[in-house]
């Protein structure tokens, strides 16, 4: 997979929802063109999956800030933007999690998506640094589902809202696999309440996990997590045709599991949005306590797993067993010959017997020479 540029992309259709008022200041973070490989890929390991799976042709939506059009590594298939504001990421949250799900892989770049084969379609729900109107929210998910996206990402947390929950459930009517952030705990105020929609069930909530593996201190064990992904210390893309290296949040562990979804998605295409999340859950690393679900995902069990609970038609890993050699390959062994072993063994004891005669003859003649062959004396 070589250096992809982002030449256009194709305008979502979505709902007409009222325009928010134009940001004037629009200047991310600047980001750094220096990149190294970060323990979250070390850990995880994209490239390695990529034999069996790429994501490709699975549509993964990313509701959030926008993402940034002309990043090398970026490749959109769609956006929308529902906030009035245009499509240009203003913050660069948007950016990054696209870059965590789908950046392509480009010689020379040690950093690369977990999907980089999935179409990306970019929502843009919010432009400012907080989660945005959780009505532009609810319209995203239900123009995503509409789109046809196979998994959902979500890295923004809000309350629980009944119009919220219905689009949630109007997507996963639709085959879509919503994945969403556990939520940061809030250190301003000490409280701590469970994060929506990543609470609603049937929903893949997602955690965060450092470096060591442990759950993050900011990581909210008051949502009910499915499973951990690296959000600590984590490396992406970003505005600036740039990357970040020290972005922090379970909104970054998100998108990791999104693109594991998208590799499962491709290559278990009969298995419905449920069975891909209880797949996910179910080949996890394991963990016990508040906060950390069923543990770190694992991408390779994941994508190679005979699960006994799904359908037989689910592709096994294993390779077929080798085909039988055509006859005449490999030759029979020869019959053996008695009489040739019969007719050696004769051979070899009239060697032996003549040999013997020469040493007796060598011993027994230079003797009756000195004697005259005179017999010799009884005693």
């Amino acid at each position: 997979m070589g250096r992809v540029l982002v030449a256009s992309v194709l305008a979502l259709q979505v709902p007409l929802v009222p325009a928010a008022a134009a940001q004037a200041d629009c200047s991310p973070e600047r980001g750094t063109m220096q990149v190294g490989a970060s323990w979250a890929q070390q850990r995880l390991d994209p490239r390695r999956l990529w034999s069996l799976s790429t994501g490709a042709g699975v549509s993964v939506a990313i509701i959030d800030s926008g993402v940034e059009l002309n990043h090398p590594q970026i490749r959109l298939a769609g956006k929308a933007d529902l906030t009035g504001t245009g499509y240009q990421d203003c913050i660069g949250h948007g950016t990054a999690v696209a870059g965590i799900i789908g950046a392509q892989y480009t010689q020379g770049v040690m950093f690369y998506g977990m999907a980089p084969g999935a179409r990306l379609l970019s929502y843009k729900q919010t432009n400012s640094e907080r989660d945005g109107d959780p009505k532009l929210l609810v319209a995203a998910i239900k123009a995503a589902a509409d789109q046809g996206a196979k998994v959902i990402n979500v890295s923004i947390s809000t309350t629980d809202q009944p119009a919220l929950k219905a689009a949630v459930e109007y997507a996963m009517a639709k085959d879509a696999l919503v994945v969403a952030a556990a939520g940061n705990v809030q250190k301003d105020d000490g409280t701590t309440v469970p994060a929506y929609p990543a609470s609603y069930e049937g929903v893949l909530a997602v955690g965060a996990a450092g470096p060591n593996g442990a759950l993050s201190d900011f990581s909210n064990s008051k949502t009910p997590v499915s499973v951990l992904a690296p959000g600590q210390d984590v490396t992406s893309t970003w505005p600036g045709r740039s990357y970040n290296r020290d972005l922090d949040g379970t909104s970054y562990g998100t998108p990791f599991v999104s693109g594991l979804a998208a590799l499962v998605r491709a290559r278990f295409p009969d298995l419905d949005q449920a069975q891909v999340r209880q797949r996910i859950i179910a080949t996890a690393d394991g963990a016990s306590g508040a906060g950390k679900g069923d543990g770190m995902i694992n991408p390779m069990l994941a994508l190679s797993a005979v699960l006994p609970f799904e359908p037989n038609n689910a592709p096994v890993v294993a390779p077929p067993p080798p085909s039988a050699l055509p006859p005449g390959t490999v030759a029979k062994v020869a019959p053996v010959d008695r009489d040739a072993v019969r007719l050696a063994l004769i051979i070899a004891g009239s060697a032996l017997g003549v040999a013997l005669l020469v040493t007796v003859a060598r011993i027994m003649v230079p003797m009756g020479r000195r004697r005259g062959w005179r017999p010799g004396r009884a005693e």
